[in-house]
Formats: C-alpha cells, sequence, structure tokens
C-alpha cells in the first residue's frame, strides 16, 4: 500500500450529509408542521376559552386539561414507543389529532347551538384527548429521531431540530393571534388541521427502519417502565438537570396569564397576545441558532445554572411591567434563557441513553416538561385567583430563583458539568 493510501485510510472518514439521510428530511418537515399547528390551535383556544370565561383560572384548567392524560398515560407511551413501530405509532397519533382540529372547527361553527356552557365544555374534551395524543407521539418522535441518524450527527440533529422546533414555536403563536383577528377561530382552527394532515403525509414517507432491538415480548408494561426509571435513576447527572427544569419553570411559567395581561394590563388586543405569546419563541430561536453556530458549551452546569436564574428574574421583571415593547423584550430574554435548559437536557438525554431504552426515559422527560408546563399553568391560574395576576407571576419567579439556588447546592454532578460533547455515560 502507498504512503498516500496509508494516510486515506488513517484519516476519519467524514460524517455523511444529515439532510440527505433517508427519512430525516421528511421528519424534520413534519415536526416543524406539527409544532406550528399545536402553536396556533393553541393560542386560539386560549383566547376563546378566556372571551368564553373572563376567568384566568379558566387558562390554567386548559394546561391542567391536557397535562393530566398526558402525565398519567405518557409513561405507557413510553413502553409502546420501545416495543413498537415508532413511525406506526406516529401515524396513528397523527390522524386523531387531525380529528380533534375538525372537532375544534365544528364546535366553534355551532358555538351559537351550544351554548357557552357547553362550548367551555367540549374544548376542554378536546384538549384531553390531544393530551392523550402527546403522550404517545413524543416518546415515539424522539425515539425514532435517533434512529435516523448515526451517533456521531446526535449534536448536530438536537441543534437543528431545536431551532427548527422554535421556528415553529415563533410563527405558531403571532400567526395564532393574527388569524383569530383576520379569519376568526373557525379559520384557525382549519388552518391548524391542513398543518396536521400535511405532517401526516411526511410522516408517511420516512422509510420504516428499527435499529435498536425492541422490548421483549415477555416483559410487562410494569416492569419495562421501572427498567426505564431504574437506568434513571443511576445518571444522577440527567436527573438533576431535569428536576432543575422541571421545577424551576412549573413555578416561572407566565404563558398562561397572558390573555390576562394582553387586555386587562397592557391592553394589546388578540394582535398583541400573539405577538406576547410568541416573544419567548423569538428568543429561543435566537439562542438555539446561536448555540448551534458555536463549539459546544465548556461549562454546560454552571452556564445552565445561571440562565435559569436569569430566566427567573425576567419572569419577576415581566410580572411587573406595564410597558408592551419591554414586556415583549423580557419574555424574549426568557426564552432564550431558557433554551440553554433544553439544549443542555437534550443533549444528556440523546447522548447517555441507550437506544432501546430512549423511549422509555424520553416518556419520563416529556413527564418533567408536561409538569413544568402545563400543570405549571395551572398553578398560574390558582396563584392568579389567589393572590391577584402580578403578584402571581413575580411568586412565580422568585420561586424559580430558590429553586435553582437549592438544585446548584445540592448536585455537585450539574454544578461541575463540562463540556457537552464530553457527556457519554
Amino acid at each position: 500500500m502507498t504512503a498516500e493510501k496509508v494516510q486515506l485510510a488513517l484519516e476519519p472518514t467524514p460524517p455523511p450529509d444529515i439532510w440527505a439521510l433517508p427519512g430525516f428530511r421528511d421528519f424534520m418537515v413534519g415536526m416543524v408542521l406539527v409544532t406550528l399547528a399545536n402553536q396556533i390551535q393553541g393560542t386560539v383556544v386560549a383566547y376563546q376559552i378566556y372571551e368564553l370565561t373572563r376567568d384566568p383560572l379558566s387558562l390554567g384548567a386548559v394546561g391542567l386539561a391536557e397535562a393530566l392524560p398526558f402525565v398519567s398515560l405518557a409513561l405507557v407511551g413510553g413502553h409502546v414507543a420501545d416495543a413498537r413501530d415508532r413511525r406506526r405509532i406516529s401515524l396513528v397519533v397523527l390522524l386523531v389529532m387531525f380529528a380533534m382540529s375538525l372537532s375544534l372547527l365544528g364546535f366553534t361553527l355551532e358555538r351559537g347551538a351550544l351554548g357557552a356552557v357547553r362550548h367551555k365544555f367540549a374544548i376542554y374534551a378536546v384538549i384531553v384527548v390531544l393530551g392523550v395524543c402527546r403522550s404517545f407521539l413524543q416518546p415515539a418522535r424522539a425515539a425514532l429521531n435517533a434512529e435516523l441518524l448515526p451517533p456521531s450527527l446526535y449534536a448536530k440533529g438536537i441543534a437543528l431540530r431545536t431551532s427548527l422546533f422554535q421556528l415553529g414555536m415563533v410563527s405558531g403563536p403571532a400567526g395564532g393571534g393574527l388569524l383569530y383577528a383576520a379569519i376568526g377561530p373557525q379559520g384557525a382552527y382549519a388552518f391548524a388541521g391542513l398543518l396536521v394532515f400535511t405532517a401526516w403525509y411526511f410522516m408517511f414517507r420516512i422509510p420504516s427502519v428499527r435499529t435498536t432491538p425492541p422490548v421483549k415480548s415477555g416483559m410487562s408494561v410494569a416492569h419495562s417502565i421501572r427498567e426505564g426509571f431504574r437506568y434513571l435513576a443511576t445518571d444522577r447527572l440527567l436527573l438533576s438537570a431535569l428536576l432543575l427544569d422541571m421545577f424551576g419553570v412549573l413555578f416561572g411559567g407566565a404563558t398562561a396569564l397572558l390573555p390576562v395581561y394582553a387586555n386587562e394590563i397592557l391592553a394589546v388586543g388578540s394582535r398583541g397576545f400573539g405577538i406576547l405569546r410568541g416573544a419567548p419563541a423569538v428568543g429561543a430561536l435566537a439562542a438555539s441558532v446561536l448555540l448551534a453556530s458555536r463549539p459546544p458549551l465548556r461549562r454546560a452546569g454552571p452556564t445552565l445554572l445561571a440562565a435559569t436564574t436569569g430566566f427567573g428574574l425576567c419572569i419577576i421583571a415581566f410580572g411587573v411591567s406595564k410597558s408592551f415593547p419591554l414586556s415583549i423584550a423580557l419574555l424574549g430574554l426568557s426564552g432564550a434563557l431558557d433554551m440553554v435548559s433544553v439544549v443542555v437536557r437534550s443533549t444528556l438525554l440523546q447522548m447517555r441513553v441507550p437506544g432501546r431504552l430512549l423511549g422509555r426515559v424520553a416518556s419520563i422527560n416529556q413527564i418533567f416538561i408536561g409538569s413544568s408546563n402545563e400543570i405549571g399553568a395551572f398553578e398560574s391560574g390558582v396563584a392568579a385567583r389567589l393572590l391577584g395576576v402580578i403578584p402571581s407571576v413575580v411568586f412565580g419567579g422568585a420561586m424559580t430563583l430558590f429553586v435553582t439556588g437549592v438544585t446548584g447546592f445540592i448536585a455537585p454532578e450539574l454544578r461541575t458539568l463540562g463540556r457537552l460533547d464530553q457527556v457519554s455515560k
């Protein structure tokens, strides 16, 4: 063998073009479309419920209606994702979600015949079904994404996925508010349904590939779920990152009360509500692009704790702000800081969890996220009823600061976490 051939043999093989991998492009397009549809639909539901009730607690109940079935069934969803065809699970769930969009459209067209009370509970019923859908879709989709990529492209895939996910998070709320103002809730629901159906088509295009062995056929659901928990219990670093995210955002989420801020505190109406709802995602998108363009974080743990502290301070400042531009800026900065937590947690999950367990551990992760977002929305509604809207938001931000301080004190693994590209277990 010549010296030139020896040199070529010793050089590492460059990773393939991520967009050329079979199914990855279709997966990403489908994910963006579903995210966009969910955000449009969620924005319209929140504004419609508030118009029907004028009660901030009802906004918290929207989050609870989705969170309870999601949290209750997420572990089963994780087991199913590790035991069955993850692509087929996603296809079935997307069809159910399409039917729910059509149901919201039908209820809105018949709102006069239903009346305000029955219309409200019909919307809540749809939200419950969508919570069930999330419990099966999210772990299946997380595990399917890992199957489409070689390990050498996990980090790049996470950066691209979070960037495009935040693009949907940016466009959806603003689009929902604008659609609500321009063509009413029925037009917005019809558009969201079209997006979901298109996402189903792109998911259908993904080749059926399984690179990890499924759960053993003789293993019970309970034993399978316990296996996921046992693994997470042995990984204190990943566990502490999940707990920080759950409790930090549980108290610091002010999104559920944005209709009250838009209508009564800032007086900017449905258009302003869409802008407020989209502001955190704008900041998150900017942060994800920045993180993707830079080398992996060198001091990921301290950076995560600093970002969570900044998030709590932003929520406190937003709570007392009476300026619409300042409120937008604070929400945008809170989204950027929260994205640091998302990137760290997602990288830890992808790099440290074996593929055969990824669906189950991802479902546990989704419980943490669901607890911090949807149950956090209910907590915000209850606190607003008891304390008032502004004091409840300030209290939530202060609790985020407290949780961050406690976590930094009791979790040395997180406090000393270094480079994100060196986190394999």
